[in-house]
């Protein structure tokens, strides 16, 4: 199976928010955001794998600043890291305000997709090659924060957490 960098999975969405989008405060609601987050994550995934991919968990999603009504949202989403069957996808997020000509980060967040072959059950996944300085610190990290996510989803123990371990000096 071929290597593939995180460049080849970028993908850029961007979204106007709309009345029907916001909550009564005239704020983008964080469940529609997290909707769009998924469907960018996950379209960089197929590219990555070139199959179809499931979310697999989201990470922590903590929001910096709120997205107005009439502004515009950008979600950026790329690989990270590709496991056997998975890969963590980083995501970006900024509001920009056209009336007034700026643009903010909003939040980021990390999702793991799982791809699927045609009997819908897990399949290999094409390995990651990171070239630039983010996406090597990015892609270290990622074992890291897998580590992490089947801790807390029970599937791992604290014990086994080899990265964890180093980072605490345990």
């Amino acid at each position: 199976m071929e290597q593939r960098k995180p460049s080849e999975s970028i993908v850029i969405m961007t979204e106007l928010v709309l009345p029907n989008d916001t909550n009564l405060f005239g704020n983008l609601m964080g469940g529609r955001l997290m909707y769009w987050m998924d469907i960018a994550a996950a379209l960089s995934a197929s590219k990555h794998c070139n199959a179809p991919v499931v979310t697999a968990s989201v990470d922590n999603i903590s929001f910096e600043s709120p997205i107005k009504l009439g502004n515009v949202v950008h979600i950026e989403a790329m690989i990270t890291r590709a496991f056997k069957t998975s890969m963590e996808i980083h995501l970006k997020v900024w509001g920009e305000d056209l009336t007034h000509q700026y643009r903010y980060q909003s939040n980021e967040a990390y999702y793991t997709f799982v791809a699927l072959d045609p009997n819908r059950k897990p399949r290999p996944v094409p390995a990651l090659v990171p070239e630039t300085p983010e996406e090597k610190e990015l892609f270290e990290g990622a074992l890291r924060r897998r580590q992490l996510r089947l801790i807390l989803g029970g599937k791992m123990k604290p014990h086994d957490a080899t990265e964890l371990k180093a980072l605490f000096n345990v």
